[in-house]
């Protein structure tokens, strides 16, 4: 159960994730929060395309069962 090949194995896997997180280019305020804008305002015309998708299906059901 104790190998030393797995105790090995734990250290090489940290160094190898220290060392990806080194290559990460984080982006800076002014990009952030252009991407944060664009996701909310896609999220809102979304949301109201839905919403509109409801509203019609809604009318479509209520006209069917009230033949």
């Amino acid at each position: 159960m104790g190998d030393s090949a797995e105790k090995q194995a734990r250290p090489s896997f940290f160094k190898g994730v220290k060392a990806e997180f080194k290559k990460i280019v984080w982006p800076d305020r002014q990009e952030t929060l252009k991407q944060s804008v664009a996701v909310v305002a896609i999220s809102i015309v979304v949301g109201v395309i839905i919403a509109l998708i409801d509203y019609v299906v809604k009318y479509g059901v209520n006209f069917l069962t009230s033949i």
